[in-house]
């Protein structure tokens, strides 16, 4: 769920000849930022891989439907990411505190504070809480469509801010996909079908989406995981306490957790939304990356968006047309001919957004 954006080799200094039996990071990239929390004698089981992927992208797209019961029982989307921040922060602070060398590890030098600072605040803070007001907004499954333009705009971002060599498939992907949400919004009746708001709402958090993918590059090199997403969440949180105390109507209405949604719980809708839709998927996609090469968990993922329209179709009743469920196919096509139009660089993490 992280992403790193460097290419080439990297030099001998930086890949040391591997024991025997260990892994080989030059082989599977992937394997640069989980495996300081595991042994460099961990095999590769692709088969376990994709189930752990697929756990995940489950997940995920329930964690659609659960924030937006969330936000219907009285929750603003700014609150709603707060809860998240500090709900799953503190799940990983603890987590780490309980691995071996943990603590060691979240400790921050002062140069990584900067990219520390604004990895928090685009991917952690601005992402999530664009993505819950569009989702208020939109269907879940469409909203996680225009999020999932964000490996698009990664590969565009490598062609042309990069200068990198791409694959001329790049462009079909691009067209593919920008076809299917012309089929989503049914841009030929006449006007925009969809709430204004909320498609702008779901293409920021795309743009914001791409930031985190690139400035994930340099923070995967630097840290491991858990504390790398510890910190990000920290920040996050920092972030979310500061606007809700400068916001009227205090911190956050703790009184929702009294109330119910859909006949559900708040408070056992957001025991989901910190463990099932933020902690374990993170944990199961880094462990995933272990496994199954970076482009191959990111087509994986896309699963998200299908499981995430069927679950708002039977929970919330959103319905989607013929022509908007064609338009999702095509977006999801587009999007992962994209993804394997560009050469994946050492250490890269395949796109898989915090939805």
């Amino acid at each position: 769920m992280l992403s790193a954006r460097h290419h080439g080799p990297p030099t001998t200094s930086e890949n040391p000849a591997p024991r025997p039996g260990s892994v080989r990071t030059d082989l599977y990239p992937h394997t640069v930022a989980t495996t300081t929390l595991t042994s460099t004698r961990t095999r590769v089981h692709p088969a376990l891989g994709v189930a752990m992927v697929a756990i995940s992208g489950v997940l995920f797209a329930v964690n659609g439907t659960v924030s937006k019961l969330i936000l219907e029982a009285g929750v603003d989307a700014q609150r709603l990411t707060l809860l998240r921040a500090v709900g799953a922060g503190t799940g990983l602070l603890a987590l780490s505190l309980i691995i071996p060398g943990g603590q060691a590890r979240l400790k921050v030098r002062r140069s990584e504070m900067p990219l520390l600072f604004t990895y928090g605040i685009t991917g952690f803070f601005l992402v999530p809480m664009l993505y819950f007001f569009a989702i208020k907004l939109l269907p879940v499954g469409i909203a996680l469509l225009f999020e999932y333009m964000a490996p698009l705009l990664v590969a565009l971002w490598a062609r042309f801010g990069q200068h990198q060599i791409v694959k001329t498939r790049l462009w079909y992907g691009l067209a593919l996909s920008l076809v299917g949400l012309a089929f989503v919004a049914e841009v030929w009746k006449g006007s925009l079908q969809l709430n204004g708001w909320g498609v702008l709402s779901g293409l920021g958090a795309a743009v914001l989406l791409c930031f985190y993918y690139v400035l994930g590059a340099k923070g995967v090199t630097q840290r491991d995981t858990v504390s790398l997403t510890f910190w990000a969440f920290a920040v996050s949180g920092a972030a979310g306490l500061i606007v809700a105390a400068i916001r009227p109507g205090g911190l956050f209405p703790y009184d929702v957790f009294t109330r119910t949604s859909h006949g559900v719980p708040v408070w056992a809708l957001a025991i989901y939304l910190i463990i099932g839709g933020s902690i374990a998927s993170y944990l199961l996609v880094a462990a995933a990356l272990r496994h199954l090469p970076p482009t191959s968990v990111g087509i994986i993922g896309m699963i998200e968006p299908v499981i995430a329209s069927g679950v708002a179709w039977v929970v919330l009743d959103e319905r989607l047309t013929g022509a908007q469920l064609v338009g999702g196919a095509l977006v999801l096509v587009g999007v992962g001919i994209a993804e394997t139009a560009r050469t994946m660089g050492p250490g890269e993490i395949a796109e898989i957004p915090p939805a």
